[in-house]
């Protein structure tokens, strides 16, 4: 039988034609998907300047859909499930860009960053604290131990923190020696109240050597030499914290009145804070010196000088308790008005978020931040 090349000529045009149209068909479906994605994404990203975060993420899951490779817009996406609190979903993102083979070190580097601020803003301290880890060593290195240096404290675990504060002290993040002097008080802290005097000793002298100009440690270190009973070295402890912190003296006022009282020093105490009076004045260092030099007319007397120098509802309270009215059967309701009015201002505010509290405080319960209480109270700032 003969083989009919007719047949042959015919379906080489027919071939050839039906590839040329699957070519094109599929030419045109790339340059569809290649208009969708960035139209999506530029819509995603209008919506998104103008504070639309619902619909913006509905065009970014459109993008990311029909583009699964762009890494962009994972981290685009992800960080905004994270801004408005859906933490899983954020992770989900990270995760699934973590697992791709075909990312750089740069940007396996920055979605193991973004995956550790989604558990560090879920509240998932021990996985972000282990996401932060692996971060050593990479571009994000010194954020990644301020993220883990907050955890440590926001969890107590002092050796940690002390730990990565020696890190940072040594790179361009600045000085935390204070930083690092309040962990070693924290330490001696639980080491008098596990019964380990000597230990909290040795912390708070070590703290001290560290930051000879903050006043935690001095403070600290004059009451637990009270404690021990050594007034003479909690004394000279306190004088040193006049002469390195003065600002600071306030706090310990009515601490070095007991100490001074205990061992014999009251004139030397005396001394001391009047001299530091007349440089800051302080409601705390006039009440301290007028514990030493008592006496009711020398009492008005110096609230009396107090208010020439400074306006003070409070002194003008406490001089007032000690003048003869003209009715003294209207005392009794003077003075409790005016301790009523008086009592709000005998707060410590902390000078970052401005938390207030009847007690001072190193670390801001409020904020988390160190040193932003001042000395003196409300009513003096």
């Amino acid at each position: 039988m003969d083989f009919d090349f007719t047949w042959v000529l015919l379906g080489f045009p027919i071939a050839f034609t039906l590839g040329w149209l699957a070519s094109r068909l599929d030419l045109r479906q790339l340059r569809i998907e290649n208009r969708q994605a960035p139209k999506a994404y530029f819509r995603g990203l209008n919506f998104l300047l103008n504070e639309q975060q619902d619909q913006a993420i509905d065009a970014f899951i459109e993008a990311v859909q029909n583009d699964p490779d762009t890494s962009e817009l994972h981290f685009a996406l992800g960080n905004l499930f994270r801004r408005r609190g859906e933490y899983e979903r954020a992770v989900r993102v990270h995760e699934h860009l973590m697992s791709r083979g075909d990312l750089t070190q740069p940007e396996r580097d920055r979605a193991q960053h973004a995956l550790a601020l989604d558990f560090l803003k879920a509240g998932l301290l021990d996985r972000a604290e282990l996401a932060l880890r692996k971060l050593e060593g990479t571009s994000y290195e010194e954020e990644a131990r301020l993220a883990r240096l907050s955890i440590y404290e926001r969890s107590r675990d002092w050796d940690h923190a002390t730990e990565i504060a020696g890190k940072l002290d040594s790179s361009s993040q600045g000085s935390f020696s204070n930083r690092q002097a309040h962990y070693l008080c924290e330490q001696a802290q639980a080491a008098a109240a596990s019964g380990a005097p000597e230990q909290a000793l040795e912390s708070l002298e070590l703290a001290v050597a560290l930051a000879p100009a903050s006043p935690r440690p001095l403070i600290d270190l004059a009451k637990l030499q009270t404690q021990q009973g050594q007034h003479a070295a909690a004394f000279a402890s306190l004088r040193k914290l006049a002469q390195n912190a003065p600002q600071a003296l306030p706090l310990a006022a009515g601490l070095l009145v007991n100490i001074a009282q205990q061992g014999g020093q009251q004139a030397a105490a005396l001394e001391l804070l009047k001299t530091s009076y007349a440089q800051l004045p302080s409601l705390d260092l006039l009440d301290a010196i007028i514990r030493l030099d008592s006496g009711a007319s020398e009492t008005r007397q110096w609230y009396g000088q107090h208010l020439e120098r400074e306006a003070s509802l409070v002194a003008a309270s406490k001089w007032i308790a000690g003048e003869q009215l003209g009715n003294e059967q209207q005392r009794g309701l003077l003075q409790r008005a005016l301790d009523k009015a008086t009592k709000p201002l005998l707060r410590y505010r902390c000078a970052a978020c401005g938390f207030e509290a009847t007690q001072h405080f190193w670390h801001c319960p409020g904020c988390q931040a160190w040193d932003s209480y001042p000395a003196r109270r409300i009513e003096e700032l």
